[in-house]
């Protein structure tokens, strides 16, 4: 039995046969099968058939997941085209202006773009190894609020694999409300390559979360952050963030412009007195907002 059940795994390496529904997943549980009937038959390599058996029955529950909805391959790709599109944008070096330049060296570019409008490009080092701020960037997202003033919250909506979410996030109110009251609606995708990280988003819509009352829907995208070790020392990051956002209502270009570069500046400063601060139990941090804009409009 054992032959015939290796000749039915080894099938569906023809393309044509590892499409048909439910072989794999017949192969994955006869070879199971036949694994335990040996591993109690007696002396014999009983080692490596447990070595394959746990991996038999790791393929056998994977072949049980449910493959994605239309819906859901809808949103992954959506995250992707803004990927794509954010990195396309910041590859290319012509045309960027120089907004403002701190007195760290934390610098705010932009240019005008015909399809998407004006954006922004901030470029700042982190004194904190790359993982550190993936992990305060994605990992712990909607602790963001805690820590960055410009965001009243976020929360995750929907997680799709491993890189792809769907997030509200509501702004915080900006001082004398020059902004008024904004949310957002975003389809976020993480990708590492290599030592290279990036979170990418676009603007989505949600049918389980229509526009809110009190606020204007702004959208957002195609924006992304890359971080990379700094090649000088690998324990500092290099972090350079997109920016494109459309806050709607009625605003002067001009507030707008200013609003949005000095809240990149402010991020960097923010996300860097967070990185500074010793954990505590459960992952969290000793403070009290976001990755993504906090601004709130009129």
């Amino acid at each position: 039995m054992l032959p015939a059940t290796f000749k039915l795994c080894a099938g569906i390496s023809y393309k044509h046969l590892r499409n048909m529904t439910g072989l794999r997943r017949q192969a994955a549980v006869a070879i199971s099968q036949e694994l335990n009937k040996l591993a109690f038959a007696g002396p014999g390599p009983s080692k490596w058939i447990n070595q394959v058996r746990r991996r038999s029955s790791l393929l056998s529950s994977r072949l049980e997941e449910k493959p994605f909805s239309e819906v859901e391959m809808s949103y992954i790709k959506q995250g992707e085209e803004a990927l794509q599109k954010s990195l396309c944008i910041l590859r290319d070096q012509d045309g960027w202006k120089t907004e403002t330049v701190a007195g760290n060296g934390d610098k705010v570019l932009s240019k005008v773009l015909p399809d998407v409008g004006k954006v922004f490009r901030l470029e700042v080092v982190v004194d904190q190894p790359l993982n550190s701020v993936y992990d305060e960037l994605v990992e712990r997202m909607e602790q963001m609020g805690d820590w960055n003033p410009s965001i009243k919250e976020i929360k995750i909506l929907q997680k799709i694999g491993k890189d792809t979410v769907i997030t509200h996030e509501t702004a915080a109110a900006t001082p004398g409300n020059v902004v008024g009251p904004r949310d957002f609606v975003s389809v976020r995708c993480s990708k590492r390559r290599g030592s290279t990280c990036v979170l990418a988003g676009m603007a989505t819509n949600y049918g389980a979360l229509p526009e809110q009352k009190g606020f204007i829907r702004a959208e957002n995208g195609p924006t992304c952050m890359v971080l990379r070790p700094l090649v000088e020392n690998p324990l500092q990051t290099k972090l350079t963030w997109l920016l494109s956002i459309d806050l709607k209502g009625w605003l002067p270009k001009t507030i707008i412009n200013q609003v949005l570069s000095q809240t990149q500046l402010d991020f960097a400063n923010h996300l860097r007195k967070r990185l500074a601060m010793p954990p505590i139990p459960g992952g969290s941090t000793l403070a009290k907002p976001a990755l993504s804009l906090g601004l709130r409009g009129n």
